[in-house]
């Protein structure tokens, strides 16, 4: 037995949570509705994994910021999935979703969906009134499970396909998040000695009259421009930053950076290896939910963050229109590597091309976290190098310094 914590909902549609002791999941699942509640999620207290009620309770730290995040929308789908699976009308359950949300922001938006629905508006037509929040993909999804008749169906696709985008993307940041720790530790402590420790031995050498060695007189320099000029430095920082940011946000300047992101020895086939996970799990996806390939494609398109490779499937949304497979103009314009390009073309001879979609974006995403994984391995030691030379730097020309004061005369 294994104790579980459970968010549900009552017949009002108030938020109940409480624990239950049960062999697996669904036995909660199952005394949660002999009580007469709806579950919403589910989570074993002690150990174990997520269930398909629940992905993570914790609070994310960007939970603190009054937005709606990629983690809100994805906890929403799932929840709206539950309670649409557990038979319940779209209004009924955004009543129930308003009653349990946490975030303010969250609460204002399932409002407004509850809002444009009782007004006569379906799901994907109140959807569209967010643009901020759903994209052009998500709402094309919902569209067509409301076309079908198979919405609560497609939430369960788009909260599958968010959670592993969101997995996707934590272990991204936090896999960085060491080396960040030490590039601002290494950074803050260089700065302490070159601004604070450095001067009183400039002090003491200045009134020695001796002559001192070139490494030295480097670093007096360095460290005296950075107590008289550090603002200067900041600002000159800032304006390179900010002019950096605005030529990146033109079409030429975020052309260029795509390009070279993708010539970079490492981080170019990471970029190449994100952008075909991205891809076909979204593709597959939209395919799997019922909207036409043409139209998936050019919303795949539209998610796709390099230029050079959205330029690419732009071509390829063009050859399929004609007639052509998806995997030929894929490999002629060289767009993915081969074994992916390979994959999605025993997909579409099988005629399962969405599931092999499916299974080719789980290939690259165990790529990418490899390639996090190897990358962060390499920087660490190299990061601790340039930090160990820079001090070795700072302490031997301090040494030479100081040897040098031998040789004056008493």
């Amino acid at each position: 037995m294994a104790l579980y914590t459970y968010k549900a909902a009552n017949s009002s549609g108030k938020a109940v949570n409480g624990s239950l002791e049960a062999g697996e999941e669904n036995e909660v699942v199952a005394k949660l509705q002999s009580m007469g509640y709806i579950p919403i999620r589910i989570d074993r207290a002690r150990g174990g994994g997520a269930s398909r009620f629940n992905v993570d309770l914790s609070k994310d730290i960007s939970g603190f910021f009054e937005r709606v995040t990629s983690r809100d929308l994805m906890l929403f789908t799932q929840d709206l999935h539950a309670l649409l699976e557990a038979g319940l009308a779209v209004d009924k359950a955004l009543t129930i979703l308003i009653n349990v949300a946490e975030k303010e922001k969250v609460r204002e938006m399932m409002a407004g969906l509850l809002k444009s629905v009782e007004g006569g508006n379906s799901l994907s037509e109140a959807l569209a009134k967010y643009p901020k929040i759903f994209t052009p993909l998500y709402i094309n999804m919902v569209r067509a499970g409301e076309t079908g008749g198979v919405l609560p169906a497609v939430l369960e696709r788009l909260g599958e396909f968010l959670e592993s985008s969101q997995d996707l993307r934590d272990y991204i940041k936090s896999a960085m998040v060491y080396p960040l720790f030490l590039v601002l530790v290494g950074g803050v402590s260089i700065i302490i000695m070159l601004t604070f420790v450095i001067p009183q031995f400039s002090t003491i050498f200045s009134d020695m009259g001796q002559a001192i060695p070139a490494s030295t007189q480097v670093l007096l320099g360095i460290s005296h421009g950075l107590r008289a000029y550090w603002w200067l430095i900041i600002l000159v920082l800032a304006g390179l930053a900010v002019a950096l940011r605005k030529y990146v946000k033109t079409p030429k300047g975020r052309y260029k950076k795509d390009a070279y992101a993708l010539r970079l020895p490492m981080v170019g086939r990471l970029v190449r290896s994100v952008e075909v996970a991205r891809f076909s799990r979204t593709l597959g996806t939209l395919i799997r939910s019922g909207v036409p390939i043409l139209q998936a494609l050019n919303l795949v398109r539209q998610i796709i963050s390099n230029r050079l490779i959205a330029d690419g499937l732009q071509t390829v949304y063009h050859r399929v229109e004609e007639g052509d497979t998806l995997s030929a103009p894929l490999n002629q314009e060289a767009i993915f590597p081969p074994l992916a390009v390979q994959m999605i073309s025993v997909g579409e001879e099988t005629g399962k091309l969405d599931g092999m979609l499916l299974k080719v974006a789980d290939n690259y995403e165990k790529t990418v976290r490899n390639m996090v994984k190897r990358l962060v391995n390499l920087l660490e030691p190299a990061m601790i190098l340039a930090m160990g030379l820079m001090v070795g730097f700072i302490v031997i020309s301090m040494l030479l310094a100081v040897f040098s004061m031998n040789e004056v005369p008493f």
